[in-house]
Protein backbone atom coordinates (compact mmCIF):
# COMPACT_ATOMS: atom_id res chain seq x y z
CA UNK A 1 0.00 0.00 0.00
CA UNK A 2 1.44 3.52 -0.83
CA UNK A 3 1.68 5.81 2.31
CA UNK A 4 0.00 9.14 1.28
CA UNK A 5 0.94 12.04 2.73
CA UNK A 6 -1.99 13.48 4.32
CA UNK A 7 -2.20 17.84 3.75
CA UNK A 8 -4.76 19.35 6.04
CA UNK A 9 -6.46 22.37 7.56
CA UNK A 10 -9.43 23.25 9.85
CA UNK A 11 -12.57 24.62 8.15
CA UNK A 12 -11.86 28.29 10.39
CA UNK A 13 -8.43 28.27 8.61
CA UNK A 14 -9.88 27.52 5.48
CA UNK A 15 -12.54 30.22 5.81
CA UNK A 16 -9.44 32.80 6.87
CA UNK A 17 -8.08 32.16 3.34
CA UNK A 18 -11.12 32.04 1.70
CA UNK A 19 -11.55 35.94 2.73
CA UNK A 20 -8.01 36.52 1.66
CA UNK A 21 -9.68 36.02 -1.90
CA UNK A 22 -6.24 33.88 -2.48
CA UNK A 23 -6.13 31.44 -5.45
CA UNK A 24 -7.60 28.19 -4.71
CA UNK A 25 -9.82 25.42 -5.65
CA UNK A 26 -12.48 24.11 -3.27
CA UNK A 27 -13.87 20.28 -4.43
CA UNK A 28 -16.74 19.09 -2.64
CA UNK A 29 -17.35 15.68 -3.45
CA UNK A 30 -20.42 14.68 -1.60
CA UNK A 31 -23.74 13.56 -3.70
CA UNK A 32 -25.28 16.44 -5.36
CA UNK A 33 -28.90 16.03 -3.27
CA UNK A 34 -26.07 16.59 0.14
CA UNK A 35 -24.79 19.00 -1.95
CA UNK A 36 -28.13 20.73 -2.72
CA UNK A 37 -29.05 20.68 1.21
CA UNK A 38 -26.20 22.46 2.21
CA UNK A 39 -22.53 22.92 1.01
CA UNK A 40 -19.85 25.41 1.60
CA UNK A 41 -19.97 28.89 -0.46
CA UNK A 42 -17.80 28.54 -3.30
CA UNK A 43 -17.58 24.80 -3.45
CA UNK A 44 -17.56 22.73 -6.37
CA UNK A 45 -19.34 19.62 -6.68
CA UNK A 46 -17.50 16.53 -8.02
CA UNK A 47 -19.34 13.67 -6.75
CA UNK A 48 -16.85 11.03 -5.79
CA UNK A 49 -18.14 8.52 -7.76
CA UNK A 50 -17.96 10.39 -11.01
CA UNK A 51 -14.76 12.28 -10.21
CA UNK A 52 -12.66 12.12 -13.27
CA UNK A 53 -8.73 13.23 -12.39
CA UNK A 54 -7.47 13.92 -15.60
CA UNK A 55 -10.59 16.54 -16.63
CA UNK A 56 -10.04 18.11 -13.75
CA UNK A 57 -5.90 18.25 -13.32
CA UNK A 58 -6.69 19.72 -17.30
CA UNK A 59 -7.79 22.89 -15.81
CA UNK A 60 -5.70 22.97 -12.76
CA UNK A 61 -2.57 25.73 -11.93
CA UNK A 62 0.24 23.64 -10.48
CA UNK A 63 0.82 25.11 -6.78
CA UNK A 64 -2.90 26.52 -6.46
CA UNK A 65 -4.19 24.89 -3.31
CA UNK A 66 -7.04 22.19 -3.90
CA UNK A 67 -9.41 22.10 -0.61
CA UNK A 68 -11.59 18.48 -0.48
CA UNK A 69 -14.59 18.00 1.55
CA UNK A 70 -17.02 15.69 1.53
CA UNK A 71 -19.47 15.05 4.85
CA UNK A 72 -16.99 13.98 7.74
CA UNK A 73 -13.85 13.45 5.85
CA UNK A 74 -13.52 9.73 4.44
CA UNK A 75 -14.85 10.43 0.79
CA UNK A 76 -12.22 13.24 0.72
CA UNK A 77 -9.48 10.90 1.95
CA UNK A 78 -10.38 8.66 -1.42
CA UNK A 79 -10.70 11.81 -3.67
CA UNK A 80 -7.65 12.86 -2.77
CA UNK A 81 -5.51 9.64 -3.03
CA UNK A 82 -6.81 9.51 -6.21
CA UNK A 83 -5.22 13.13 -7.32
CA UNK A 84 -1.74 12.37 -5.75
CA UNK A 85 -2.25 8.99 -8.01
CA UNK A 86 -2.28 11.41 -10.86
CA UNK A 87 0.67 13.13 -9.69
CA UNK A 88 -1.04 15.97 -8.19
CA UNK A 89 0.60 17.53 -4.85
CA UNK A 90 -1.70 20.33 -4.01
CA UNK A 91 -4.36 18.27 -2.46
CA UNK A 92 -5.49 19.73 1.24
CA UNK A 93 -8.19 17.70 3.54
CA UNK A 94 -10.86 20.03 4.82
CA UNK A 95 -10.53 18.11 8.50
CA UNK A 96 -14.12 16.98 9.48
CA UNK A 97 -15.46 18.22 6.22
CA UNK A 98 -18.81 20.01 5.71
CA UNK A 99 -20.01 18.72 9.27
CA UNK A 100 -17.10 20.64 11.07
CA UNK A 101 -17.82 23.64 8.84
CA UNK A 102 -21.08 23.78 10.44
CA UNK A 103 -20.44 22.85 13.58
CA UNK A 104 -17.72 25.80 13.61
CA UNK A 105 -20.56 28.43 12.67
CA UNK A 106 -19.28 29.08 9.68
CA UNK A 107 -21.83 30.13 6.69
CA UNK A 108 -23.14 27.68 4.42
CA UNK A 109 -25.39 27.49 1.43
CA UNK A 110 -28.55 25.71 1.85
CA UNK A 111 -30.65 24.51 -0.40
CA UNK A 112 -33.82 22.30 -0.81
CA UNK A 113 -33.06 18.59 -0.92
CA UNK A 114 -35.73 16.16 -1.13
CA UNK A 115 -32.95 12.95 -0.84
CA UNK A 116 -31.98 12.03 2.69
CA UNK A 117 -28.14 12.00 3.42
CA UNK A 118 -26.15 9.26 2.01
CA UNK A 119 -25.26 8.19 5.49
CA UNK A 120 -28.65 7.66 6.62
CA UNK A 121 -29.38 6.22 3.72
CA UNK A 122 -27.08 3.31 4.15
CA UNK A 123 -27.62 3.15 7.99
CA UNK A 124 -31.70 2.50 6.59
CA UNK A 125 -30.66 -0.06 3.88
CA UNK A 126 -28.42 -2.22 6.41
CA UNK A 127 -30.73 -2.07 9.34
CA UNK A 128 -33.98 -3.05 6.73
CA UNK A 129 -31.76 -5.77 4.99
CA UNK A 130 -30.21 -6.95 8.96
CA UNK A 131 -33.89 -7.57 9.88
CA UNK A 132 -35.41 -8.97 7.40
CA UNK A 133 -32.63 -12.03 6.94
CA UNK A 134 -33.01 -12.28 11.19
CA UNK A 135 -36.70 -12.55 10.59
CA UNK A 136 -36.49 -14.69 7.94
CA UNK A 137 -34.06 -16.94 10.21
CA UNK A 138 -36.06 -16.98 12.81
CA UNK A 139 -39.55 -17.99 11.08
CA UNK A 140 -38.49 -19.60 7.49
CA UNK A 141 -35.40 -21.15 7.59
CA UNK A 142 -31.79 -20.70 9.28
CA UNK A 143 -29.93 -19.93 5.85
CA UNK A 144 -31.63 -16.37 6.14
CA UNK A 145 -29.08 -15.38 8.72
CA UNK A 146 -26.50 -15.41 6.68
CA UNK A 147 -27.98 -11.87 4.90
CA UNK A 148 -27.04 -10.37 8.29
CA UNK A 149 -24.30 -11.86 8.80
CA UNK A 150 -22.85 -10.55 5.06
CA UNK A 151 -23.70 -7.64 6.49
CA UNK A 152 -22.38 -7.21 9.67
CA UNK A 153 -19.51 -8.52 7.68
CA UNK A 154 -19.23 -5.51 5.23
CA UNK A 155 -19.85 -3.35 7.84
CA UNK A 156 -16.72 -4.32 9.65
CA UNK A 157 -14.63 -3.62 6.28
CA UNK A 158 -15.73 0.12 5.89
CA UNK A 159 -14.54 0.57 9.29
CA UNK A 160 -11.39 -0.87 8.85
CA UNK A 161 -11.01 0.71 5.79
CA UNK A 162 -13.23 3.75 5.56
CA UNK A 163 -14.59 2.53 2.36
CA UNK A 164 -18.33 1.81 2.42
CA UNK A 165 -19.25 -0.71 -0.44
CA UNK A 166 -23.33 0.63 0.42
CA UNK A 167 -22.44 3.96 0.29
CA UNK A 168 -20.74 3.53 -3.09
CA UNK A 169 -23.69 1.89 -4.19
CA UNK A 170 -26.30 4.10 -3.20
CA UNK A 171 -24.25 6.79 -4.61
CA UNK A 172 -24.90 5.66 -8.11
CA UNK A 173 -28.49 5.23 -7.13
CA UNK A 174 -31.30 7.84 -9.70
CA UNK A 175 -32.13 10.33 -7.01
CA UNK A 176 -28.61 10.68 -5.80
CA UNK A 177 -27.57 11.68 -8.63
CA UNK A 178 -30.62 14.15 -9.88
CA UNK A 179 -30.27 17.30 -7.73
CA UNK A 180 -27.12 18.91 -8.56
CA UNK A 181 -27.59 22.15 -7.93
CA UNK A 182 -28.38 24.44 -5.12
CA UNK A 183 -30.90 25.77 -6.19
CA UNK A 184 -33.16 28.84 -3.70
CA UNK A 185 -29.63 28.72 -1.79
CA UNK A 186 -29.83 30.84 1.80
CA UNK A 187 -26.63 31.69 4.17
CA UNK A 188 -26.76 30.35 7.44
CA UNK A 189 -25.84 33.34 9.85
Amino acid sequence: MIEIKQDTIAPPALAAILGTGKALELLDVRTPPEYAAAHVPGAQLRPLNELDTAALLAHHTPGVPIYVLCQSGARATQALERLRRAGCSDGILVEGGTQAWIDAGLPVHRGRSRVLPLQRQVQLTIGSLAATGAGLALTISPWFALLPLFLGCGLIVAGATGTCGMALLLARMPWNRGENRCTQCFSQE
